[in-house]
């Protein structure tokens, strides 16, 4: 029996599913979202958080704020909540519904950014009204996400090492690029681990994190409008670009296996698959990480009128969603990292 006093202490680290009678390809894929904030954002959070308090910077009658896309949000307002700290959450008009809520419902403010920045994103704008906040009252503590070392570190330190002990003859990593924290965490550990694992960075396309043409992201999660403080592309062996229609395409195909996840995890998964039908993959030993669960993308991915207006009605197709085997799915677009 598992009892706990604080919502943090609870994080389901070791559960895995296996996508081979689904997609076709040996695939594990480490389900990260089995917490009370709903995604992986919370070890990030709880790293930055502690170590905000630790060194003085975060203290009673300071408030927390944050710019995010929604998860990291989530896992912020879940903490602040616990430990009585008021957060502000800065977002965006494409950050779900359900989400926003979510954050209010646990005592959050929340923010939304309307305005595109010079890249076609929110980001720039975000950081923008967030930087502006901290300058006018210092009772505001900004964690950065963004430059936050914590970022990576919680992943160094948690997630690697919780892949490391179950996959000890693991050849390929598969991971999200957001703010690239759990890539950079999990990059770290796997260099100075005993044999060689390939890291592959899958990113949305319209993502101009890793140098790509800047584009229409419609799907929170993966994907940057500026490149990633945090990034060091040594650590990267490759770097694979989704569409969203293949993000879709994976998370709807999970969910008639009754695997209900959301957009970073479809994008993760479309990637890998793809990667995985191009490579001699028979004898490797291949984990992609989940970030999140699908509940919170029922009013967008998942809702038919959201899809049908911003893909057209061809998004799904019978084949998409029923056939195994990678091969029925839209090919991805790789390339090796930039030196």
């Amino acid at each position: 029996m598992t009892v706990i006093s604080t919502p943090q202490a609870f994080n389901e680290g070791q559960l895995y599913v296996d996508l081979r009678s689904i997609f076709g390809r040996s695939l594990y894929l480490k389900c990260e979202g089995f917490n009370f904030a709903g995604s992986i954002k919370l070890k990030a959070a709880v790293e930055m958080v502690e170590t905000a308090e630790r060194e003085g910077l975060l203290a009673p009658g300071k408030t927390l704020v944050e710019s995010s896309s929604g998860n990291l949000g989530v896992a912020l307002s879940m903490i602040a909540a616990s430990k009585g700290y008021r957060f502000l959450c800065v977002t965006d008009s494409r950050c779900n519904l359900s989400t926003r809520l979510l954050m209010e419902a646990l005592g959050s403010e929340v923010h939304v950014i309307a305005d595109l920045d010079a890249n076609g994103g929110f980001l720039g704008a975000r950081i923008d009204y967030v930087r502006a906040l901290c300058a006018s009252d210092d009772r505001y503590v900004w964690l950065s996400q963004y430059t936050n070392p914590g970022n990576w570190r919680a992943h160094y330190r948690r997630t690697a090492p919780e892949i490391a002990r179950q996959f000890p003859r693991l050849d390929v990593l598969f991971v999200g690029a957001g703010t690239t924290g759990t890539l950079m965490g999990c990059a770290r550990y796997f260099r100075e681990w005993h044999r060689p694992v390939r890291i592959v960075a899958v990113d949305a396309v319209g993502s101009v994190a890793f140098g790509g043409k800047p584009g229409r992201r419609m799907i929170p999660g993966l994907g940057m409008s500026m490149r990633p403080p945090l990034l060091d592309e040594s650590y990267v062996d490759e770097v694979i670009q989704v569409e969203e229609a293949d993000t879709i395409r994976a998370c709807h195909r999970l969910a008639r296996r009754g695997f209900l996840f959301g957009g970073s995890t479809g994008t993760v998964v479309s990637g890998a698959t793809g990667w995985l039908a191009e490579h001699d993959a028979r004898d490797l030993t291949a984990v992609a990480i989940a970030p999140d669960l699908g509940e919170r993308y029922l009013d967008t991915i998942y809702q038919s009128t959201w899809l049908e207006d911003l893909y057209g009605r061809d998004i799904l197709d019978s084949s998409d969603e029923v056939t195994a085997g990678a091969e029925s799915m839209s090919p991805t677009t790789a390339r090796q990292p930039e030196a």
